[in-house]
């Protein structure tokens, strides 16, 4: 059994379509590892912190780890992850992916701002600034604000294409841009 810790803020569905494809992957080229659990780690304010995908492996050995790492990198392993090998009581770490957090401010701005604009139109906004460089791969709803979740290969250039919605969308008023890894 390895454990993949990843520094990403998903969602549990989220987590499962990235656990259906690291296992849809392993099957399809016979390398005898398999999804067998996971879960999400929350914060006191119930936002995500990380998640935890459970993989199974016929052979526990370096070939077999540095192969796990390099799909899950393949896929979504923003940096700051890690991979912890219980039997050998050993911990990796890994990771290439930079990631964004978008926190939409849901009670400071004008009424009619939220009563006239769409988070799902800043969802699918962020999508198409960052084709080609980065994915909204989650969000998150708290009491007085809305994340999503981007990783992509550089938090600067997430950044950049994401200005122009941040300045001219309404809705994105009193918005905060973190780096989350």
């Amino acid at each position: 059994m390895i454990i993949a810790s990843l520094n990403a803020k998903l969602q549990p569905l989220d987590r499962g379509e990235l656990e259906d494809a690291f296992d849809d992957l392993m099957q399809r080229k016979s390398f005898g590892m398999r999804v067998v659990g996971g879960g999400t780690l929350q914060e006191e304010s119930g936002e995500i912190a990380h998640c935890d995908i459970e993989i199974e492996v016929d052979e526990l050995n370096d070939e077999t780890v540095q192969l796990a790492i390099r799909a899950l990198e393949s896929m979504l392993a923003p940096k700051g992850s890690r991979l912890h090998i219980p039997d050998q009581d050993r911990t990796l770490d890994f990771g290439k992916h930079e990631g964004l957090a978008l926190y939409i401010n849901g009670t400071d701005l004008p009424s009619d701002v939220y009563a006239n604009s769409d988070i799902n139109f800043v969802f699918q906004e962020c999508d198409r600034l960052l084709k080609g460089v980065a994915f909204v791969n989650s969000h998150w709803e708290g009491p007085s604000e809305t994340a999503l979740y981007m990783y992509g290969k550089d938090f600067q250039d997430m950044h950049r294409r994401l200005q122009p919605l941040l300045e001219s969308y309404p809705l994105c008023q009193k918005s905060r841009l973190v780096q989350i890894a």
